[in-house]
């Protein structure tokens, strides 16, 4: 009977083995274009599960309604965090090609815009705290299986009542994500 169950010991843990890939299990990445369009700045971290997911978590500092801009008198005071599970659909099987990103994100912050009315300039302000659940895409490349560089597209819904009424419920994003894996 020790026979036995040393051998389906032995036979388990080889199995666990064999499912334990040589890669990368983190990446950290910036989103360049965010900056470029929008003086946002976006941090993320993608842990992978396995060759083919993940599990990240992005912050954004100064983010704004999808790629709405500030006027004169207009300004975002808003930052958010962003939880998401990555599906890598290429065949290649090293998180890599093709991937579809589900998402939860929370904004946080006022959107101020002065208003004139009969001469007199006041401050409205919209509170943006929002639950925000969404899908993306995009194309991850990896160079040297360390580099990354992952443009993508997302749309997403806002579940806000006071930001929709200024805003669209509708956010449709985009980015090119630059990023490094290590062990």
């Amino acid at each position: 009977m020790k026979k036995i169950i040393v051998a389906l010991a032995v036979l388990a843990v080889g199995f666990v083995k064999a499912q334990d890939y040589d890669y990368p299990k983190h990446e950290i990445n910036y989103n360049i274009l965010n900056t470029m369009l929008q003086t946002s700045v976006e941090l993320g971290y993608e842990y992978y599960i396995n060759s083919d997911q993940s599990i990240g978590g992005d912050v954004l500092f100064n983010d704004r309604f999808s790629y709405a801009s500030e006027g004169d008198d207009e300004k975002f005071k808003t930052s958010s965090i962003k939880a998401s599970y990555n599906l890598y659909i290429d065949e290649s099987g090293d998180a890599r090609g093709w991937a579809i990103s589900p998402f939860l994100k929370y904004r946080f912050g006022n959107f101020e815009e002065t208003e004139e009315v009969a001469g007199v300039s006041t401050v409205v302000k919209t509170d943006m705290n929002s639950f925000i659940v969404g899908i993306g895409g995009g194309y991850k490349i990896v160079v040297k299986d360390r580099g990354t560089i992952m443009p993508f597209a997302s749309i997403a819904r806002n579940f806000s009542s006071e930001v929709n009424d200024r805003f669209s419920p509708v956010e449709f994003n985009a980015g090119i994500k630059i990023g490094y894996r290590f062990y």
